[in-house]
């Protein structure tokens, strides 16, 4: 079966600082803004070709060695899981920017190179100097990561944070699909994941519906773009993604953040816990616990409204100190 094309991710001209917090953020939809970062000077070199692009990364004289991956040319530029699922279908290493530079463009006339990326390295630990020469107005206190590659693929995962995605050098295609798709997704286990959080099992190249047949509805909903040089793709939190690098020589930077209150504690690790303290209890016991859930945590109403501001506890606004006593109740209970 084929599936048809997804509809196009919405696209805006010039978007302002402004208009992003106050229109693009609260309507949580992915937007593509064409030209956001036209005018930087890492897009103009980008633009001219492969050579020059790398040039100008280096000009910034890296500070320290980067982490990187490779798979065998066999994979199809995939990043994934072995044949078995017993482990990962590349391997890691380390080395100087430079050299890794160097071999993405040797390496970009191949029709079947090895499969090869650095992600995720915080830019100004690397390349000193390159944030304050191409700014990022829309979010000024986040620092921004780089990410290099040739023609690879990363399965469709999902951030549990907000992300602006800037296309420096090459194109890469995006198909996104809304949070509530997670079923129809098929993630994989939690324990070994190629992204850090779990990612989709089914190939969105290669879709095997016999296989995974919820896919199709999950297609229903994809939404796709492919950025050009200076395009930037804003993605609101926990929508998944994935991505592949059309061209030989790929840079791409991006923003991350949430809106976390400061001390708050970490979802992913409640998700975890939560797994072990309810996934197995009886279905009428998991009832009784997703109420509870739905008072104390996911309504919008105050579940304290009812009782004075002094006796409200871990259950008053949010604050540093709140947080901190809220800790040191879980202390006490899993250390005693």
């Amino acid at each position: 079966m084929t599936l048809p094309a997804p509809r196009p991710i919405e696209e805006m001209g010039p978007v302002t600082a402004d208009r992003f917090n106050a229109e693009i953020r609260p309507a949580c939809r992915p937007v593509v803004m064409r030209g956001l970062a036209t005018d930087w000077p890492a897009v103009a070199a980008g633009r001219k070709g492969d050579g020059e692009a790398v040039d100008y990364l280096l000009s910034f004289r890296p500070a320290r060695p980067v982490s990187g991956i490779m798979a065998p040319p066999e994979v199809g530029g995939r990043f994934f899981y072995n044949e078995g699922m017993t482990g990962l279908n590349f391997t890691k290493h380390q080395g100087e920017l430079a050299a890794f530079l160097g071999e993405l463009l040797r390496t970009a006339g191949e029709t079947d190179p090895t499969a090869m990326a650095v992600q995720s390295e915080i830019i100004e630990e690397i390349l000193p100097g390159f944030v304050e020469a191409n700014p990022m107005p829309l979010a000024p206190q986040v620092k921004p990561r780089i990410w290099l590659g040739n023609r690879i693929r990363v399965a469709p995962h999902y951030d549990l944070m907000e992300n602006i995605a800037v296309c420096l050098a090459g194109r890469r295609r995006f198909t996104v699909f809304p949070p509530e798709q997670l079923p129809n997704l098929y993630p994989g286990p939690f324990e070994l994941t190629p992204a850090g959080t779990p990612v989709s099992m089914v190939d969105p190249l290669a879709p095997d519906l016999d296989r995974y047949p919820r896919y199709a509805e999950a297609w229903d909903h994809a939404q796709q773009t492919t950025l050009e040089p200076g395009d930037a793709l804003y993605l609101p939190y926990a929508w998944w993604h994935g991505v592949e690098a059309l061209e030989p020589v790929s840079i791409l930077v991006n923003y991350w953040w949430n809106e976390a209150p400061e001390g708050n504690g970490s979802g992913y690790d409640a998700l975890l816990h939560a797994m072990l303290a309810y996934r197995h209890l009886p279905a009428d016991e998991r009832r009784v616990w997703r109420m509870m859930y739905d008072h104390y945590i996911f309504s919008d109403a105050d579940p304290a409204a009812h009782l004075p501001s002094h006796a409200k506890g871990i259950m008053g606004p949010a604050s540093p100190r709140l947080f901190d006593q809220m800790r040191q109740i879980l202390r006490r209970i899993f250390v005693g």
